[in-house]
């Protein structure tokens, strides 16, 4: 657990210790807990915005999407009824009708490109993404973006079929009902950073859509701080029946897809290989999105993704952006990618019959907690290192200031090298410099965070070695 109370952290450092953070116990039930974590408040207004998040609104936009009858990539894009053409076009309207509520810090439009016949596009295609944008009302954060996903397209057995049914109920309209959700509760409250709601297509001829959005995000120089994608967040049973209702996977990668020769180097020297920026980006997910307000276990998976797949976060991790992958706990391939049919009494195809909203529902108020803890917080002081000039058994740290007009200080994190989890943090005030005595860089790993006079806490930096 990484969070203290603010009252702690005020009341100054005890630098021979710090303060031990416990593990969280695992969740029996959306009911209750009996771990640590349960007892951290939420805040009221993160909690609100929670509860208003609504099951019948992530039903009504699947089945809604569902309806197209296929929302292929290659399928038709000028009807009104069937089709990728007709999803986009709802999308849109929906993300304006939330917008409409934003008090006019939300904007809407579609990015759009022509994709060059490709790996599963035989002929020039447009991709469309539906992206909407909530502007974060502190100067000094505006710039630092959150971006969180789910894909429109989908597919049935043939990936280049265009037109035989394919329903997509949980891959992805699961995920984009969830981002909707999100986009509903969240456009009607402030964020000190912007955060970027967004439907892709292309995703299942190849994250097309996706790919084009992070590569102009990283030639316009945008700061994309953090991204999520829902893929595949609908179903809260296994293929054998089993229920695993209150579990999500959030997807991590731990050596950098897009690391330099020289990080590489460093990392083989000191280590780190389990603390990437996605890496640390998880760890808050699940510091803040387990508690009573959402009901759900954060099952880190230390994978970039699961084996032979791929999700929207990948063309954010090459683009040097640290990127997520929500999904749910066990996948029923029998309703993934499958023409709808019925052979020997099993129903295979991706159908709403098959979804669990109220799960969906919960990944998304997940989801939400950590976009809200992220947006309001400080961000990851910058140039975080590990003093080197001298052998000594004391660890100095040192970091630059952070812009933002309201942090009142920062605090070091450290975990023995085994631990998966940071254990204990040190508060240490308003410095950028600070010496941990008798604890040994060569026996710990550390790390720094910012914190807000609102007690809002960044994600982890973790400090490279420097003289």
């Amino acid at each position: 657990m990484l969070l203290v109370p603010f009252l702690a952290w005020c009341a100054g450092p005890d630098a021979s210790k710090g303060t031990r953070l416990a593990s969280a116990a695992p969740v029996e039930s959306a009911q209750g807990r009996d771990d640590e974590q349960a007892a951290r408040p939420v805040p009221r207004d993160v909690r609100e915005m929670l509860r208003e998040m609504n099951a019948q609104n992530v039903e009504n936009t699947i089945r809604t999407l569902v309806s197209f009858g296929t929302r292929n990539t290659l399928s038709v894009q000028d009807d009104p009824a069937r089709g990728i053409g007709a999803a986009r076009d709802w999308l849109r309207s929906r993300f304006e009708a939330i917008a409409a509520n934003s008090g006019g810090r939300m904007t809407v439009e579609l990015q759009s490109y022509v994709q060059e016949p490709a790996s599963r596009i035989p002929v020039p295609t447009v991709i469309t993404n539906v992206v909407a944008t909530l502007k974060g009302k502190q100067a000094a954060s505006e710039g630092r973006v959150y971006v969180v996903s789910g894909h429109y397209d989908s597919m049935c057995g043939d990936p280049i079929n265009p037109t035989c049914d394919a329903p997509g109920a949980n891959d992805d309209a699961s995920g984009v009902a969830a981002v909707l959700e999100m986009a509903r509760v969240m456009a009607t409250r402030e964020f000190d950073a912007t955060i970027v709601f967004m439907a892709v297509a292309g995703e299942e001829q190849g994250l097309y859509g996706s790919t084009y959005f992070a590569t102009q995000a990283k030639a316009a120089g945008r700061n994309i701080a953090g991204m999520f994608t829902n893929d595949i967040v609908g179903s809260s049973r296994a293929d054998d029946g089993s229920p695993d209702p209150f579990t999500v996977r959030v997807f991590a990668e731990g050596v950098p897809t897009a690391e330099t020769a020289t990080e590489a180097n460093t990392r083989r020297s000191v280590g780190g290989e389990n603390d990437s920026p996605s890496r640390q980006l998880a760890r808050l997910v699940k510091d803040v999105g387990e508690n009573s307000a959402t009901g759900m276990r954060v099952n880190i998976i230390y994978r970039r993704d699961r084996y032979r797949r791929g999700g929207d976060h990948i063309p954010f991790l090459q683009q040097g952006y640290a990127a997520l992958r929500f999904t749910e706990p066990h996948e029923n391939y029998a309703h993934q990618h499958q023409d709808v049919r019925s052979e020997n009494g099993t129903v295979f195809g991706d159908l709403p019959e098959f979804v669990d909203f109220a799960y969906i529902t919960r990944v998304a108020r997940v989801n939400a907690a950590a976009l809200a803890a992220l947006a309001r917080a400080p961000a990851v002081p910058a140039n975080a290192r590990i003093i080197t000039a001298k052998l000594t058994n004391d660890t100095e740290l040192a970091w630059d200031a952070n812009p933002e007009p309201d942090v009142a200080g920062y605090e070091i994190v450290y975990r023995e090298t085994t631990e998966a989890l940071w254990t204990h943090v040190l508060p240490v005030g308003n410095v950028t410099t600070f010496t941990v005595p008798g604890l040994s860089k060569d026996n710990f790993f550390f790390g720094v965070r910012a914190v807000d006079k609102d007690g809002h806490r960044s994600p982890v930096a973790f400090p490279k070695p420097a003289p």
